[in-house]
């Protein structure tokens, strides 16, 4: 029977001459999708489950090769209610900034080219001010994500030395990547102090030796460890690094430039109360609640910002003109009375439940009451998480189109959604699919309305 069905296997060169659809794609590229797809297809025929004759192999390959002629990155809708999902780019930027930043930046810009001097420039010139201003620290840069930006300093302040931390801040930041592991990969030695859920002043002091090249406090913004616990405020290691002449960094992973409780977000630590404890290093990201690129921010006291910037690390990890334009352009976003609507993330946020509601409305009018009934769609109340790490334990309130169909289940109906001619991405709770309105942006509703339509 193996035998058999191996002999309906093409050739890698039979399918190429089918692939006269697809002479815009690299034939290396084509080969190397044919050969994956015949390897699968082998491994069937070797255990006597290849279904399909030779014709049905090849188009099967054609199926695959087209899907993956296309770009692999769509825009999607995002029905989840989370509005910083990782795994949907996080930061959501307007459409208008983006054209504008494109407009402007996809020739020739001067990223690093001073226009009235006519000599070379510092990228970071295009955001340090806005940076610096905004948190009211001396200094500020950028590198490409936060863990750059803590293992840059790291590097460069205690590198060879030991680094003191409180074992109940040794977060673990996503895909298993965990601070200790950071701190070893800086060059440094960790010097754990205290216990997990309890560190004091003197553990700290105990610890200073002739080694200590730095005392890092770390914001444990993904998680929160309640009841018989304990922590040494920030200011009190500032105070103590003075005295010992070691210099203090704050990791804050996520961190507000603007304090949004009076519109529904709860407040979490402001960047600019953790620059008033005098800290000498602050690190937070980009594309959290700042609602910008992803990028790791640096800001702090001048002097070690300056020597973090000409650590070779720093041009390892540095960011290039579309971060660097994006980021500008969400500092630029804050104004006196907080962040303007072009700040999508954060006008997401803060969009009230009764104005979700309207939206709702809007899009169960676009439907026709037999599709309604057909999904048995509905309307209610519901509430999101934050996402990527920021504010764990709060929700806000929200809206969502619940659905109950009893013709499908609903993972083959959040499966439909997925592969529909917009991705949709929804989540199921219980026996019910839910599409989620806290993260449609607006101008999406026709375009849920017609993926719900298709269905």
């Amino acid at each position: 029977m193996a035998q058999k069905q191996l002999k309906e296997l093409p050739s890698i060169s039979k399918v190429l001459l089918e692939c006269s659809n697809y002479k815009h794609l690299n034939s290396r590229y084509l080969s190397f999708i044919i050969k994956n797809e015949l390897v699968v297809f082998r491994k069937l025929a070797m255990k006597g489950k290849l279904l399909l004759d030779r014709a049905g192999i090849v188009n099967e390959i054609l199926l695959i090769i087209d899907q993956l002629s296309k770009p692999s990155m769509k825009s999607i809708i995002n029905g989840t209610g989370i509005v910083l999902h990782t795994g949907l780019g996080r930061a959501p930027m307007d459409k208008k900034i983006a054209k504008s930043i494109v407009d402007r930046v996809s020739g020739y810009t001067n990223l690093e080219f001073d226009l009235i001097s006519g000599k070379r420039g510092d990228r970071q010139d295009h955001i340090r001010g806005l940076l610096s201003s905004l948190t009211g620290a001396e200094s500020g840069m950028a590198v490409n994500n936060n863990a750059a930006a803590v293992l840059l300093a790291l590097n460069e302040l205690s590198e060879g030395k030991e680094v003191i931390v409180s074992r109940g801040q040794q977060v673990e930041i996503g895909g298993t990547f965990r601070i200790p592991d950071v701190i070893e990969k800086s060059g440094c030695l960790i010097k754990e102090v205290g216990s997990t859920n309890r560190s004091h002043f003197k553990d700290y002091e105990e610890a200073i030796n002739k080694n200590t090249g730095l005392i890092l406090w770390v914001h444990t913004s993904n998680y929160l460890v309640k009841g018989f616990t304990k922590e040494v405020p920030l200011s009190e290691l500032v105070q103590l690094g003075k005295k010992k002449r070691i210099p203090v960094m704050a990791d804050l992973g996520c961190g507000e430039i603007f304090d949004l409780s009076s519109k529904g977000i709860p407040k979490s630590i402001m960047i600019q109360d953790i620059v008033k404890t005098g800290a000498g290093v602050i690190t937070f990201s980009g594309d959290k609640l700042l609602g910008g690129p992803q990028a790791g921010l640096i800001v702090g006291k001048k002097k070690l910002v300056s020597r973090l910037k000409n650590n070779p690390i720093a041009r390892a990890v540095r960011c290039d003109k579309w971060t660097i334009s994006f980021l500008n352009e969400a500092l630029r976003s804050f104004v006196d009375d907080g962040p303007t609507k072009d700040n999508l993330t954060n006008m997401l946020l803060t969009t009230s439940r009764k104005s979700l509601k309207k939206k709702g409305e809007k899009i169960l009018s676009l439907l026709t009451k037999k599709k309604i009934g057909d999904l048995a769609i509905s309307l209610v109340n519901s509430e999101v998480e934050v996402g990527s790490g920021s504010l764990p334990l709060e929700k806000l309130d929200s809206m969502a189109l619940e659905f109950k169909p009893k013709n499908i289940s609903t993972t083959k109906l959040s499966l439909k959604f997925r592969t529909a001619t917009i991705p949709t991405v929804g989540y199921i709770n219980g026996n019910k699919f839910y599409i989620d309105l806290k993260t449609i942006i607006p101008g999406q509703e026709e375009n849920l309305a017609g993926v719900i339509i298709d269905l």
